[in-house]
């Protein structure tokens, strides 16, 4: 008897992965990313300057105004617009924010005297007796002033107004030597404003006019040796809006007057008055009088009219 087939088992191994894992991976080195990224903005902070050092730190302590001192967000926003006599009152406010934000200048609030001219917008950084934002008979800034006039060109240097910067002394004589007196050291000191403020982002243009004074504008005239003579004004100059020409002046959309058809009562031309305008060739000359009806025609009208009614 034959032997029966037996069935042939084939079995076959699949290798494959375990179960899902999930992102728990994802999460871990987002974390490891994070703490990464802060510590190198800490060892960037360490090795910075106390002017960023303090702008940073008025960026946590209020973002929506410190961010303002870095210029970060100057592009493209009304800040850059013009300062003119409407909006003044807000670059005067923002400049007043500005220093009491920052510790160091908020003792120095006094001595920063800020006023609305016919000139512009005045800042004046007033000198006390023992000299606040210049060293004492020099043209050399202090820290107060460089600290001072860098808030400022960050304040100012988006604007397109023009700036002029002035310097005056008391009327105390600087010395017995007449090759450098007031005059120099008020113009010097006004230079030297002039120049940390283009180190600091003002363009060569936006300076216009840098003047020295010594002590022929006294701010104190009834004391000429008051310390608070001695400061520096910088001026924001007013972008005046340009006026449009009205009608009849040159502009696009002026109109030559309409041409009077009455005659005075003397039978004389009146003369001519602002323009006079010449025919051309192309314009038809002037009918002496008008033609005369055709005979008939208004009989020929009345016919096509009905019949009125007797009363």
């Amino acid at each position: 008897m034959a032997l029966s087939k037996q069935p042939i088992i084939v079995i076959k191994k699949v290798s494959g992965h375990g179960g899902h894992h999930g992102g728990a991976w994802k999460v871990a080195y987002a974390d490891f990313v994070t703490a990464m990224m802060a510590l190198f903005i800490v060892l960037w902070l360490l090795s910075s300057s106390s002017k960023i050092k303090i702008a940073v730190a008025g960026y946590f302590n209020d973002p929506m105004s410190s961010h303002k001192e870095t210029g970060s967000d100057k592009v493209g926003d009304d800040e850059n617009m013009p300062i003119d006599k409407e909006n003044v009152k807000k670059l005067k406010e923002q400049i007043q924010k500005a220093i009491k934000d920052q510790k160091d200048l908020e003792k120095l609030a006094k001595q920063i005297e800020i006023t609305i001219t016919p000139e512009g917008l005045r800042i004046e950084l007033i000198e006390d007796k023992k000299g606040t934002f210049f060293e004492s008979g020099s043209a050399k800034l202090s820290d107060s002033g460089q600290e001072l006039l860098s808030m400022l060109a960050g304040q100012l240097k988006p604007l397109p107004n023009k700036l002029l910067l002035e310097g005056h002394t008391d009327a105390k004589p600087y010395s017995n030597d007449l090759g450098y007196t007031n005059w120099e050291l008020s113009a010097d000191r006004a230079n030297a404003a002039r120049r940390l403020l283009q180190q600091d982002g003002v363009g060569k243009a936006q300076i216009t006019q840098v003047r020295g004074y010594a002590d022929q504008k006294l701010r104190v005239k009834s004391d000429p040796l008051d310390p608070s003579n001695r400061r520096i004004s910088l001026i924001v100059q007013w972008v005046e809006a340009p006026v449009a020409p009205a009608a009849g002046e040159g502009g696009k959309d002026a109109k030559p007057a309409a041409a009077g058809t009455a005659k005075p009562a003397d039978g004389k031309a009146p003369a001519a008055t602002a323009v006079a305008v010449k025919p051309s060739a192309s314009v038809p000359a002037k009918p002496s009088a008008a033609a005369p009806a055709k005979p008939g025609l208004l009989d020929e009208l009345k016919k096509l009219l009905p019949a009125s009614k007797p009363k």
